[in-house]
This record gives C-alpha cells, structure tokens and sequence, in this order.
C-alpha cells in the first residue's frame, strides 16, 4: 500500500482502475485492512515459489497482482474509516518481507535457467536497493519531512518495481531485471543522499 499522494506512476494509471473495483466488492463485507495486507503478502510468496520452480510468467503476474492488492488495503481502511498507525507499520513490514520473497525467487531462477556469474551478489544489490529505497524515503520524511515523491527519486517506487519484475518476467529476462532492479535502487538511493544534503546545505 502507497500511502495516499505517494502513488507511483504504475499505481495512478494502472493499479487504482483494478484495485478501487476489488475495494468496492470488498467494502460491504467484514474483511479488515490488514487481512488484505497478509493476503497481498501470500500472493507475493506465491510468486516467489513460482520464480523458484521455473514458472516466470505467473510468478511476474503473481508479483503484478500482490502489487494490485497491495493498494486496497488502504482504500478499504480510509473508505471505512479503519486507518491507523499500526496498519501502516504492518503493511510495511510484510511489503518489506514480500519483496525480498520475491527477489529470492528471481535469484532462484537466475542459477536454474540462466547462471551468469554473479548471480547471488546482483540478487544481494537488487534486495539491498529495493530496502534502501524504501528505508531512505521513510528517514528523511522522518528526520526532515522531505519527501521523494516526483522526478528521478521517485522512479523506483514499490508498484513500479512490481512492475518491472512482471514485465521482465514475462520476457524470460529475470537475470536482467534484477540487474535493471539493482542498478537502478541503489542509483536511487545515492542520488537521494546527495540531493537531500543539499537541499539542507541550501536551506
């Protein structure tokens, strides 16, 4: 879940016309935010477990759709008026979780079907971004009440990540994908740290 003026570019255009549909049919029965959380969670274990059996055409849908539900748990608990600050901590922590699933599964694909060298070290950099991203976003809105929500920084958000795992999946390039994934977070990130020092430097 994007928190709400957080949404990357793939949840405004893509995720939001599924999702506000599922959160409609959900909303007049007793499903909670957070079983929705943990429900987006299994279907990213799913998609791990199909990365590591060799199946990456549903294993990158299975990624697109936890990424889908990932959104209506928020929808659900502003629609309902259940938002509350340990649905956003725990949404976290199992998005956090999820994608490193996710990642161990890509990985786990990588050596069956491709084994470039390397492998487990790009896998390493792919889930060190992808957490750094997140963390580097959370600290200094935190610490500063920056926010990294347009332009350049704001490029490897959760959903577009999902995105580009789905998309990379569905091309049988997961070795490339974690290298697009690694390269690009953790360029992110470094580029955050530099911009946010001088926009302190500055003010």
């Amino acid at each position: 879940m994007e928190k709400a003026g957080y949404d990357g570019l793939v949840s405004r255009h893509l995720n939001r016309k599924i999702s506000r549909p599922i959160t409609r049919l959900l909303a007049p029965t007793g499903v909670t935010p957070n079983q929705v959380t943990f429900i987006s969670f299994l279907i990213a274990l799913l998609a791990s477990v199909a990365f590591a059996l060799g199946f990456n055409v549903p294993a990158g849908l299975l990624a697109q759709l936890s990424s889908i539900v990932d959104g209506v748990d928020g929808e659900i608990a502003r629609l309902k008026g259940l938002a509350s600050p340990f649905g956003a901590f725990y949404d976290a922590v199992l998005d956090r979780y999820a994608d490193a699933a996710i990642i161990l599964g890509m990985v786990f694909w990588a050596v069956r079907f491709e084994n470039w060298p390397g492998i487990w070290l790009l896998g390493l950099l792919a889930l060190l971004g992808s957490l750094m991203v997140s963390y580097s976003a959370a600290r200094a809105e935190a610490s500063t009440g920056a926010r990294f929500d347009h332009g350049f920084a704001s490029l490897p958000s959760r959903d577009i990540r999902l995105f580009i795992v789905m998309l990379g999946s569905l091309m049988g390039q997961v070795y490339w994908t974690l290298v697009l994934l690694a390269g690009l977070t953790n360029l992110v990130v470094l580029w955050r740290v530099l911009s946010l020092k001088r926009r302190l430097n500055a003010g």
